[in-house]
């Protein structure tokens, strides 16, 4: 399978925890769908301690893990929101 660009889209969104709404990550993503998966080399901002747990209330939002040999946060459905 191919990889994703390195460079990503322009437009970027910021990803907030849907239990307390404090900013979790800054994100380049590309496309109109939902975020099911986050790349690791396209996060601009990362306002987490420890990737996929909300430093605010310690919910876990993704798990690490490999997507097309790159490493991505792999989204829990319903944990947060994008704006």
């Amino acid at each position: 399978m191919a990889k994703p660009n390195k460079k990503g889209p322009d437009k970027t969104v910021n990803i907030y925890c849907n239990k307390c709404r404090s900013q979790l990550l800054k994100y380049r993503k590309g496309g109109k769908g939902s975020l099911i998966k986050c790349f690791v080399e396209r996060i601009v901002d990362d306002y987490t301690l420890s990737p996929g747990i909300c430093p605010n209330c310690g919910c876990m939002y993704a798990r690490e893990t490999l997507i097309r040999g790159v490493p991505a946060l792999k989204i829990v459905g319903g944990k947060v929101t994008v704006k």
